[in-house]
């Protein structure tokens, strides 16, 4: 068996991994509502306005839960803008229910304005993760005997970045299904902004929305830090040996080292935006 098959193998591995690299772009760039044809879309849809109704039912209940907290004291009762307060606070709360899709919607689109906006950086930084030719000379030059360690660090490697590519995907389609489960549950929290006690869980969730919509944006820099590092860093460790088993030992243990580190960054995009931005 010539070692022509360790090359074939990481071709393969490298393009599976390149590969989800791009669907991950075109994951992040897709909005929800275009997402598999608009057919997730339209049950959340139907969700949310299934919900709709008891939110107004929770509206009535937060409201009355602050109105009679207040009502220990007579006296803020007979100041027209306290009344004016409490009025306000009931018609947004109602208008936030009854048009709550759109303001989703709205978040999300102001994020992925962000997100496209540093996305356009990756037209520049196109590197993907690929075999160098000086890596394939040294593997169909090493012997028989040379090659048979080589041979299992390439079976474990080819196995590490196949599980490192569907760990990474697979987060990131999490994170994309989190935004219809905001999304379709979103009257009820929604309505607790009704009442003073209750307001702060609201907020807690629109701060928590947002942080998701943002996660979008860690995971392509993140994307572009891994491109750019592998176009220089990587390749420069392929020229500082001549003895070919170490040359394409440390070219696999380098490139696998910095998907590791991608891959970490990926799935905690969501700790990363909520140190940022105090969400």
């Amino acid at each position: 068996m010539t070692n022509n098959w360790m090359i074939s193998v990481l071709n393969f591995a490298f393009d599976f991994w390149n590969g989800k690299l791009s669907e991950i772009w075109s994951l992040i760039a897709t909005s929800p509502q275009d997402f598999k044809n608009g057919d997730i879309w339209r049950v959340i849809v139907g969700i949310n306005d299934g919900l709709q109704g008891i939110a107004y039912g929770l509206l009535i209940l937060f409201f009355a839960m602050s109105v009679f907290k207040s009502a220990s004291n007579f006296r803020d009762f007979r100041r027209p803008e306290y009344a004016l307060s409490l009025l306000v606070r009931f018609v947004a709360t109602k208008t936030a229910i009854t048009y709550g899709m759109d303001l989703m919607t709205t978040i999300f689109s102001i994020c992925g304005g962000i997100i496209s906006k540093i996305g356009e950086s990756m037209t520049s930084v196109t590197a993907h993760v690929a075999l160098p030719s000086e890596v394939s000379n040294a593997i169909t030059s090493l012997g028989f005997f040379a090659s048979l360690p080589l041979w299992l660090i390439t079976i474990l490697g080819i196995l590490l970045v196949v599980v490192l590519s569907l760990v990474m995907i697979l987060t990131v389609y999490s994170r994309f299904f989190r935004l219809y489960l905001y999304t379709a549950i979103s009257p009820i929290p929604l309505a607790t902004f009704a009442g003073g006690i209750t307001s702060p869980i609201g907020r807690q969730f629109i701060k928590s929305y947002i942080g998701v919509c943002m996660e979008g944006a860690i995971i392509v820099l993140a994307c572009i830090i891994f491109n750019a590092y592998i176009g220089s860093g990587a390749m420069g460790l392929v020229g500082s040996s001549s003895d070919g088993f170490t040359l394409v030992f440390g070219y696999l243990v380098e490139v696998i080292f910095s998907m590791f580190v991608l891959v970490g960054l990926v799935k905690g995009a969501d700790r990363i935006v909520k140190e940022m931005l105090a969400l």
